[in-house]
């Protein structure tokens, strides 16, 4: 028999305000890659990380 999909699915964020300012420094958008459970986490995830283009901490969202 084949196995059941696991929980944990692979997801990426991508920075909100690099994508959102069109005047920034260096071309380019921080997009990080994580996991979530599918199960528990059913909406769109969002944290807090550092952005190497803005250079600062800004709110990264997940994409498909």
């Amino acid at each position: 028999m084949a196995k059941a999909k696991g929980a944990r699915i692979i997801i990426t964020l991508e920075c909100t305000e690099c994508r959102t300012n069109p005047a920034q420094r260096s071309p380019g958008v921080s997009r990080y890659t994580t996991t979530k459970n599918r199960r528990t986490t059913t909406g769109r995830l969002e944290l807090k990380k550092f952005c190497r283009y803005c250079n600062k901490h800004t709110i990264h969202r997940e994409i498909k």
